[in-house]
C-alpha cells in the first residue's frame, strides 16, 4: 500500500483499509474487536471524544488507532 494519510475516516472506510477482504460490517466488527482489547487505546480515544456509536473517526483518533494498530 502506498503512504497512509492520517485524516477523518468512517469507521467502514478505516476498516476495509485494514481488512480488505472482508464485507464492510465484518471489516467494522473485527477492528472495533482490535481496539476494544487495547484498553490503553480506548483510553485514549476516549479523551479525544471517542463514542462507540459514532460512525467516524477524527484525524486525531485514526493517528492514535495507527500508533497502537499499526498502519492498515
Amino acid at each position: 500500500m502506498e503512504n497512509f494519510n492520517i485524516r477523518s475516516y468512517s469507521k467502514k472506510e478505516l476498516a476495509l483499509l485494514y481488512f480488505p477482504d472482508s464485507s464492510p460490517e465484518i471489516a467494522v466488527k473485527h477492528l472495533m474487536n482490535w481496539v476494544k482489547r487495547c484498553s490503553t487505546l480506548v483510553d485514549e480515544l476516549k479523551s479525544r471524544h471517542y463514542v462507540a456509536t459514532n460512525k467516524s473517526f477524527t484525524s486525531h483518533q485514526v493517528a492514535l488507532i495507527v500508533d497502537y494498530l499499526g498502519e492498515p
